[in-house]
This record gives C-alpha cells, sequence and structure tokens, in this order.
C-alpha cells in the first residue's frame, strides 16, 4: 500500500513558484528546491518531476492564478479608458514597490532567461501575451466605439504598445532602484490615448 503524501503537493508548488520567481531557473538547483520546500528529493520527484517538470508546472500555476484584477478592471461597464490607464499605473506603481522591485514579474524573468531556447516556455509566455493583448484590444474597441478614443486611432496597435510597455515596466522596474523612471515612462505612453 503506498503511504499518504506527508506534505500538500499545491503548497509545495506554491513554494517553488516562490523560490524559482526569486532566483530563476538555472539559479535554483534540486537542493535548493529540497530545502526550500522541506521535503525529499525523492518525494519532489515522484509529484513533479524533474527541475524542468516542476519549473513548468510553476508556470502553469502562476499563469493560471496571476492578475485576475486584469479582466476585472477591464471588463467593468462604462468607460474603458480609465481602466486601461489605471491599469498602467498599477502595473508602474507596483514594479517600483521595494516589496517586488527585485523579483519583477514571473512571465517576463521566465521571457528573459528561458524564452529565446525553449520552446515550450516560449509558447506559455507568447499565450499570456496574447491573453492581455486581446483584453486590451477588447477595451480600446470599447472605448473608439464609446467615442474616448478618436476614431483614427488603431486599437490593435495600441494594445500591443501597452503590452510592450507593461512588460517593459515590469523588466526596468527590477533593475533599477528610480521608480519615476517606469512612472514616467507608463505617464507618456498613456498621453498616446488622449
Amino acid at each position: 500500500m503506498a503511504r499518504p503524501k506527508e506534505f500538500a503537493p499545491e503548497a509545495a508548488l506554491q513554494s517553488a513558484l516562490e523560490l524559482f520567481w526569486r532566483r530563476g531557473y538555472e539559479a535554483t538547483t534540486m537542493s535548493d528546491l529540497v530545502e526550500h520546500l522541506g521535503i525529499g528529493r525523492a518525494s519532489i520527484y515522484a509529484t513533479f518531476g524533474n527541475k524542468r517538470q516542476l519549473y513548468m508546472k510553476a508556470l502553469d500555476c502562476y499563469l493560471r492564478t496571476r492578475d485576475p484584477l486584469m479582466t476585472e478592471e477591464l471588463s467593468q461597464p462604462g468607460p474603458a479608458l480609465p481602466a486601461i490607464r489605471a491599469l498602467i499605473r498599477r502595473y508602474a506603481v507596483e514594479a517600483g514597490a521595494e516589496e517586488t522591485r527585485l523579483t519583477g514579474c514571473f512571465i517576463t524573468n521566465s521571457a528573459a532567461e528561458l524564452g529565446p531556447h525553449d520552446e515550450a516556455v516560449a509558447r506559455r509566455i507568447e499565450l499570456n501575451w496574447e491573453q492581455i493583448e486581446t483584453l486590451l484590444h477588447a477595451s480600446l474597441v470599447r472605448a473608439r466605439a464609446q467615442g474616448e478614443l478618436s476614431a483614427d486611432r488603431d486599437p490593435r496597435a495600441l494594445a500591443r504598445m501597452l503590452l510592450v510597455l507593461m512588460q517593459g515596466i515590469r523588466l526596468v522596474g527590477k533593475a533599477s532602484s528610480d521608480p519615476t523612471r517606469v512612472r514616467d515612462a507608463a505617464e507618456q505612453a498613456l498621453a498616446l490615448l488622449d
């Protein structure tokens, strides 16, 4: 008879996600994971597979659970541009906040570290970016239909610009100790919506 697990797999996965997020894939060893999760190497392998499989499960967990607020913010009835502005400003504030600055965004970190040479990671990142772009595009189409955005503006191109801005905010916010850098950039980009 198989012994019951002496740890909660979802809690262990969340803990692994936090370690990968803070240190990156390459800098995190199996020994680090054993120590951080507080479970044996054999239990990690039996439950999650090898380090890469665990990383992919952590990335999938992140993608399922991160930023549900974005959909809620952009789907509210009424004017669309204030919601888009609030979202971009929230990204800028979070990127410059001391408690989140050093970790950055797990997606942005994964894109920079693994995206160029790991096709499975790149596909997941691309899917996430497509979802964000679609949300932004829908909001901008609504803004144009409601007269908030000039009829000659291209909602798809603006959505792509905002997506790239958001990812850039996360990356620069992680590396810069000057939070005004990302806030100023966000405000300049938002001025393009006027």
